[in-house]
């Protein structure tokens, strides 16, 4: 006689499978946008370096400068190295400068022209430029990221025209405060006001920024027309 199979052949080709657990409910909306996250060891909002610009035009300019008056003295030279007559705006230049006193008012002039453009490289070099880009966050050590400034207005731009109650909206953005301007066409003005500022406020954070804007909001109604 055989024995039945009914039960251990059913547990014999039957999978148990894996049990996914709810996870508790905290109170929070977790579809919300979070943050790029930050790397471990620097805090939130850790200021972050500017980018670096090339300034081909300026380095370009000066190269171009040094290479043309390094080519006059270099033909003179030559020239005089082949016993022909120096060229005559060396010789004047050699003779206005052994003669002019230092309190000359072209020597002035023309020693705070040098000054000035020294002045100006120095600046250049010691600088890093580049102020239309907001350094973001690391959420990488390899890799550096930013936002151009236009871009970041626009995006706080478009959230706030999704508010009730806003018509029209300007954007100021610099790499430390934020400006807005609303014209609000209907609701109260603090309603909206505060709807813009829980909305940017949002927006801000999500952009991810190194160091995020002030944020000032002002909201008024559109002046009459005629």
């Amino acid at each position: 006689m055989s024995e039945p199979q009914g039960s251990q052949g059913t547990e014999g080709t039957t999978q148990r499978l894996p049990v996914l657990e709810k996870a508790p409910d905290t109170g929070t909306d977790t579809g919300e946008y979070e943050p790029p996250p930050v790397l471990e060891g620097e805090a939130e909002g850790a200021a972050e370096s500017r980018f670096w610009s090339a300034r081909r035009v300026p380095a370009g300019i000066v190269a171009l400068l040094l290479v043309v008056i390094a080519g006059f003295f270099l033909y003179d030279i030559t020239a005089v190295r082949a016993e022909q007559p120096a060229m005559r705006w060396r010789r004047e230049l050699a003779a206005q400068l052994a003669e002019r006193p230092l309190d000359d008012i072209w020597v002035l002039v023309g020693a705070g022209i040098a000054a000035a453009l020294g002045v100006w490289l120095i600046v250049l070099a010691v600088t890093p430029g580049l102020r239309g880009v907001l350094p973001m966050r690391r959420t990488r050590t390899d890799v550096r990221a930013g936002l151009h400034r236009e871009a970041a207005a626009l995006v706080l731009r478009d959230r706030a025209v999704e508010v009730a109650g806003v018509q029209s909206v300007r954007v100021r953005l610099t790499r430390t405060k934020a400006d807005v301007g609303a014209l609000s066409h209907f609701r109260e003005l603090d309603d909206v006001r505060a709807d813009l500022d829980a909305t940017l406020a949002e927006a801000i954070s999500g952009l991810g920024l190194a160091r995020p804007p002030a944020l000032s909001v002002q909201v008024r109604r559109p002046g009459k027309k005629g």
